[in-house]
C-alpha cells in the first residue's frame, strides 16, 4: 500500500499507483503529471527527481511562499493546490507508456473535477493531456472543460524538456496563476515584481 500524505484523498484507482493523489476539498487547481517515474515511485512523491523543475517553478511563479520538497507534497493543499497523474503505471520514462495506460484517465479526471470543483486542472506537459483525452493540445487554456473546471496545459517540467528555457516554462506557470486569479474573481499579487531566471538573475515583470 503506497504511503499517503496527510491530505491525500482515498481513490480506488490509486491502488495501482506507487504515487498517491494529493487532493482535498476547496482546491484552486490540481496539477496533473503524466505518470510516476522510478524516482517518484521510490519516494512515493510527485515530481521527486531532483532534476525536475516542478517545485522550483511552483515557488518562482508565486504558488507557494517557499520551495517545497517532494516529501512535503502533503502541505500543498494548504496553499490551494493538489496533485494527480494521467497514467498510474510507473515507467522509466513517459515514452514507455502505451495507450492502454490511459484507459479511464478522462473519467477519473472528470470525477475529480465534479467532486472537488477546482477552478482548473493544469496538465504538466502536453503528453499528460494528450494521453487523457486523445487530443494534441497547445500550451495554455483549452477549449475543453470538465463541468466548471478549466483545463490548462503547462510545459513539461521534466529534465527531458530542459531544451525549453526556464523563463519560457515559468511564463506559462505565471499565465496559469493569472487565469486562477481571474476565475476566482480576486486579484492575486505576485510575491515579487522580479521573477528569477535560470541563472539566478532577476527580470522585472510589467503589468499587462
Amino acid at each position: 500500500m503506497p504511503r499517503r500524505g496527510p491530505h491525500a484523498v482515498a481513490d480506488p484507482d490509486q491502488a495501482a499507483s506507487a504515487v498517491p493523489d494529493v487532493l482535498a476539498p476547496g482546491l484552486r487547481a490540481v496539477f496533473c503529471g503524466i505518470n510516476p517515474g522510478r524516482v517518484s515511485a521510490a519516494a512515493a512523491a510527485h515530481f521527486a527527481n531532483p532534476r525536475n523543475d516542478f517545485w522550483r517553478l511552483l515557488h518562482d511563479a508565486g504558488f507557494t511562499p517557499r520551495q517545497l520538497t517532494p516529501a512535503e507534497q502533503g502541505k500543498l493543499p494548504s496553499y490551494g493546490f493538489g496533485l494527480t497523474n494521467a497514467a498510474l503505471r510507473t515507467t522509466p520514462g513517459s515514452s514507455d507508456l502505451r495507450k492502454h495506460d490511459f484507459v479511464g484517465a478522462a473519467a477519473r479526471l472528470e470525477r475529480i473535477a465534479g467532486e472537488l470543483r477546482p477552478l482548473a486542472i493544469a496538465f504538466v506537459g502536453k503528453e499528460a493531456y494528450r494521453g487523457a483525452f486523445g487530443e494534441r493540445p497547445e500550451h495554455g487554456l483549452q477549449e475543453r472543460r470538465l463541468g466548471d473546471t478549466a483545463l490548462f496545459v503547462l510545459p513539461s517540467t521534466s529534465p527531458a524538456n530542459a531544451a525549453v528555457p526556464y523563463e519560457e516554462r515559468l511564463r506559462w506557470f505565471l499565465e496559469l496563476r493569472e487565469l486562477l486569479a481571474q476565475r476566482s474573481g480576486r486579484a492575486v499579487a505576485l510575491k515579487s515584481d522580479h521573477i528569477p531566471t535560470q541563472g539566478g538573475e532577476k527580470t522585472t515583470r510589467h503589468p499587462r
